[in-house]
């Protein structure tokens, strides 16, 4: 095999190394992230939370490497069958056993992530069951290698076993990035859900205003446009939808009480029920439609820290 060859076949395995790092890394994030969402623990641990970013990311990196892999695997394997690579080169030698080296640094990794986990407070359950997917999926790929390098027959001989691993892992792969789809939210879903969250956040900010206003003048303001008179830092984007460009709108109920409404694009159930256990204390509770949520100004956290530190 000539030089030239020699560069060409260490770039394919180098990135099929690099590709297949990403899918086995996703398709465990996936099956982690199923198993965060569906076996809530009591304590909340941020280790054991369902995360809807990293299930996003996990689904974009098989997405984007999954076809790297299997494409630059099979030319190098036809490449090996029609004899262009001999299974004796150095390049398949060292590149190989690199690809084993690899997989063993993370699967240990990945254990000794999953057992600290355990060690601090994690459930059986979710140990076992994470501890199973990196030894399933690391000992899936280390076998597979192993066997490659250890064959004798490679040149115009069709072995079922590689043919047995690729198509088997390709159907896992599939099952796994199909199974996450139906978690995940879409990204009209994502883009609703972020909207009314910056809907909640203009709120949280007007009901700050609010409160400064009714401390210093003992009265609750007439209108948004009072506060914006007042409040030099309440702007014209603060008081309106993001998407819309319609004030939010204000109405007093008390003495101490009004309400602020608005139109959303998603219910805040139906976010917390989709997120699992992850929780944000500046959500409101609303539904879907223009609802109305009605505040106190003692509802106030900067009210309730003053009042406890005071008692």
């Amino acid at each position: 095999m000539s030089n030239h060859n020699s560069a060409k076949y260490a770039f394919f395995y180098m990135l099929s190394l690099v590709a297949l790092v990403f899918v086995a890394l996703s398709t465990g994030m996936i099956v982690f992230q199923v198993i965060n969402k569906y076996i809530v623990d009591i304590i909340q641990q941020y280790s054991g939370e369902y995360s809807p970013e990293v299930m996003k990311f996990a689904i974009s990196a098989i997405i984007v490497a999954t076809p790297i892999y299997f494409i630059t695997t099979r030319y190098i394997y036809k490449s090996l069958y029609k004899g262009e690579l001999n299974k004796d080169a150095g390049v398949r030698r060292w590149l190989g056993y690199l690809i084993l080296l690899v997989t063993i640094i993370v699967m240990i990794g990945w254990l000794i992530a999953i057992i600290n986990n355990l060690l601090d407070g994690e459930l059986t359950s979710k140990f076992i069951l994470k501890a199973l997917t990196a030894i399933v999926i690391s000992g899936a790929i280390f076998s597979f290698y192993f066997y490659d390098m250890r064959r004798e027959k490679v040149q115009e001989y069709k072995d079922n076993i590689l043919k047995t691993y690729f198509y088997g892992s390709l159907i896992i792969i599939i099952a796994v990035f199909v199974t996450s789809l139906f978690i995940v939210e879409s990204p009209a879903e994502a883009r609703n859900r972020k909207t009314d969250q910056q809907v909640i956040n203009d709120f949280h900010n007007i009901d700050g205003f609010v409160y400064s206003y009714y401390k210093e003048y003992e009265k609750m303001p007439t209108s948004l446009n009072v506060l914006q008179d007042e409040y030099k830092y309440l702007y014209n984007e603060d008081i309106e939808h993001p998407i819309s460009g319609q004030e939010y709108e204000y109405n007093i109920l008390g003495e101490k009480e009004y309400e602020l409404c608005a139109d959303f694009l998603t219910s805040s159930k139906e976010v917390a029920s989709r997120n699992s256990n992850i929780t944000d204390p500046s959500i409101w509770d609303h539904e879907v439609g223009y609802k109305c949520i009605s505040k106190k100004v003692t509802d106030n956290p900067k009210t309730l820290e003053r009042e406890l530190f005071y008692e």
